[in-house]
């Protein structure tokens, strides 16, 4: 286990993909997904609030920060019309089982319960960015994903207590910026249709 104070190198390393991508957002380079980075938004900050609650502590800082930058780039996304994604149905199936996750929390109020909806939630969520990914990577930037996925090494590194409500998002959103940052990085849908 590292010191916690780490976690502001994590969380540091987060903002500054978050930023960049908000740039290339802000200047057309990147298409977010509307749907995807609105819900990216959504359920790690209720997961945040459920960490905090369940007293996971510092290592919510990832959870926070992978719902602030989203909740930047979904609203940067609206102030250049070059930096549009076309939203389909597949989109909005994932988008409204994304809410049914959520949804579903409300109810329970359960902590860990609300962790592992919101980790659903912020997957279904996930998936038009990834299908994105994989056809378009072009319409991508993946160092938001890198730098995202060191911090969710770091956070795991502090943690001491290793229970379900202080490694389930850092493990998913470790997983998720891995595949991400390869389907982006390495053109991988590209190079698949070559073959």
């Amino acid at each position: 286990m590292i010191d916690e104070r780490f976690l502001i190198i994590g969380v540091f390393l987060s903002l500054v993909g978050g930023l960049s991508y908000l740039i290339d957002t802000v200047k057309g380079k990147t298409q977010p997904n509307k749907v995807t980075w609105f819900l990216w938004a959504l359920a790690p900050l209720i997961a945040f609030t459920a960490e905090v609650q369940q007293g996971v502590g510092w290592q919510a800082s990832l959870t926070f920060i992978v719902g602030f930058n989203p909740l930047m780039i979904f609203l940067a996304s609206f102030f250049n019309k070059k930096s549009t994604w076309k939203i389909s149905k597949f989109d909005l199936v994932c988008g409204c089982l994304s809410v049914l996750g959520i949804i579903l929390w409300l109810i329970t109020k359960v902590g860990n319960i609300a962790i592992a909806l919101s980790i659903a939630a912020d997957a279904l969520a996930g998936v038009p960015t990834i299908v994105k990914a994989y056809r378009a990577p072009e319409t991508e930037s993946s160092l938001i994903y890198l730098l995202s996925g060191i911090n969710a090494v770091i956070t795991l590194a502090t943690i001491d207590q290793w229970n379900f409500q202080h490694y389930a998002f850092p493990v998913y959103i470790l997983l998720l910026c891995i595949i991400l940052y390869t389907l982006v990085k390495f053109k991988v849908g590209r190079i698949l249709k070559l073959k």
